[in-house]
C-alpha cells in the first residue's frame, strides 16, 4: 500500500516535541522505534497527518540502576538492550525475559518498552510484568513539569492510556526486588516468536519463610487493556504456596478476566489458559526463590 503524504518533524527536544503535539492536534503521532506504528499505517488503519520523531533528543536512550529506585529504563532504549542489558538480568531477569517476549529480534532492535505500552495492545508483553511490579512511567508534560504515571493508572480502556496530549514519556521506574521479593512472566501464543500472546501473566510474590506474605498477578490478553487479579492475589497472601493452593488461585485469575474469541483463540480456551499459566508464572517466580 502506498502511503498518503504524511509530514514528517524530527523533533530536537522534550518541549519541542511536547509543543508539537499540541499544535498539530489529533492527527500528529509520536514515533520512537515505529514497529507500532508503520504495520497499522501500512494497512491503512492508522491515517497520521504527522509524525514527529523522537528519536534525535538527548539523555533519553539508557539504563540505570539505584539500590532505592530501582531500574531506570529510558524511553528511546531499545527492548533489545533491555533483554540483554547485564544489569536487568542480575537485578531483575523478569523484565529482561518479557523484554525478549515481543515479536521477534528485529524488531526488538527497533522497538522499545516505552512504545510497547503506549500503543496499549490488550496483548502486549510488558504491560503485565511492569503492572505486576508497581512500575512507573515517567511523563514531560505540555507545561514543562515532569510527572509520574503509575502503572495501575496508565491503562484507561481499549487502547487508551492515561497519556495527555503533549505528553511525552521519558522513562520508567521499576522498583528493587528486596530480600523475598521474586518475579517472572511468561506468554502463551501459537509462535515463540512474532505473535501476540493469546495469554501473557506476570506476577511478584513476596516471602517470609515458607509463606507468601504479599502478591500481585497480572494478566494481558483477556480484557481490553492489561489488568490485575486481586482475588487470585489474595488467596496467595499468608499462605504457604502448594499445588493445592496454586489450583485455586489459578481458578481465581480465570474468573477475573473476560477474554473474548478472535482468530487466534477462543475465549474458553483463553479462560482456562489463564488457569494455567497463572500456576506456572507463579512456580517459575519460585524457582527464582
Amino acid at each position: 500500500m502506498v502511503l498518503p503524504k504524511i509530514e514528517y518533524i524530527r523533533a530536537q527536544t522534550l518541549a519541542e516535541a511536547s509543543n508539537l503535539m499540541v499544535e498539530l492536534g489529533k492527527g500528529a503521532k509520536i514515533m520512537n522505534g515505529g514497529t507500532d506504528l508503520l504495520p497499522p499505517m501500512n494497512d491503512g488503519v492508522l491515517k497520521p497527518t504527522h509524525l514527529v520523531d523522537i528519536k534525535n533528543i538527548p539523555g533519553l536512550d539508557y539504563i540505570t540502576y539505584d539500590e532505592k529506585e530501582g531500574l531506570k529504563i529510558g524511553a528511546l532504549t531499545k527492548l533489545r538492550e533491555i533483554e540483554f542489558s547485564p544489569v536487568v538480568r542480575e537485578k531483575n531477569p523478569a523484565v529482561a525475559s518479557a523484554a525478549a517476549y515481543v515479536a521477534s529480534m528485529q524488531v526488538r532492535a527497533k522497538g522499545t518498552m516505552a512504545g510497547n505500552i503506549t500503543n496499549a495492545s490488550p496483548s502486549n508483553d510488558t504491560g503485565p510484568i511492569l503492572l505486576a511490579q508497581n512500575a512507573k512511567v515517567l511523563v514531560h508534560r505540555h507545561d514543562g513539569k515532569e510527572t509520574e504515571i503509575p502503572m495501575d493508572k496508565f491503562y484507561i480502556g481499549f487502547k487508551q492510556t492515561a497519556l495527555e496530549t503533549g505528553d511525552i514519556i521519558t522513562a520508567l521506574v521499576i522498583p528493587p526486588l528486596a530480600k523475598g521479593e521474586h518475579a517472572a512472566y511468561i506468554k502463551h501464543s501459537v509462535r515463540r516468536a512474532m505473535d501476540l500472546a493469546i495469554v501473557g501473566v506476570a506476577a511478584w510474590i513476596k516471602l517470609e519463610g515458607n509463606k507468601c506474605v504479599d502478591a500481585r498477578i497480572a494478566l494481558g490478553g483477556v480484557s481490553i487493556s492489561t489488568i490485575r487479579a486481586p482475588a487470585a492475589e489474595d488467596l496467595l497472601k499468608g499462605k504457604e504456596i502448594t499445588d493445592e493452593l496454586l489450583e485455586k488461585v489459578g481458578i481465581a485469575a480465570m474468573n477475573s478476566c473476560k477474554p473474548i474469541s478472535d482468530v487466534r483463540a477462543s475465549a474458553e480456551y483463553r479462560s482456562d489458559m489463564v488457569r494455567v499459566f497463572t500456576k506456572r508464572v507463579i512456580k517459575k517466580a519460585l524457582e527464582v526463590a
